[in-house]
């Protein structure tokens, strides 16, 4: 197996979605000083892009959720 067929396999193991939900943790720190400046600032279009960028953020965060659940199913050694 080359490198970067390891590479792109990286993305579906379970270090590799443990590695996306972190970052997805880094992710909604920006959101809430996005929102907590929007609204110092009263601004409403700030607002409304920083609630749909976490909306974004817990509806990725869910999808690997559920992607690391299926390959728990998947475990041989589990069942």
């Amino acid at each position: 197996m080359s490198k970067i067929e390891k590479a792109k396999g990286f993305k579906h193991s379970k270090p590799g979605l443990w590695l996306s939900i972190g970052t997805s943790a880094f992710g909604a720190i920006s959101v809430v000083k996005d929102v907590r400046k929007a609204r110092e600032e009263s601004d409403t279009l700030k607002l409304i892009n920083a609630l749909v960028g976490a909306a974004a953020l817990v509806t990725g965060t869910a999808l690997l959720v559920r992607e690391l659940r299926r390959l728990g199913d998947d475990d041989v050694l589990l069942g």
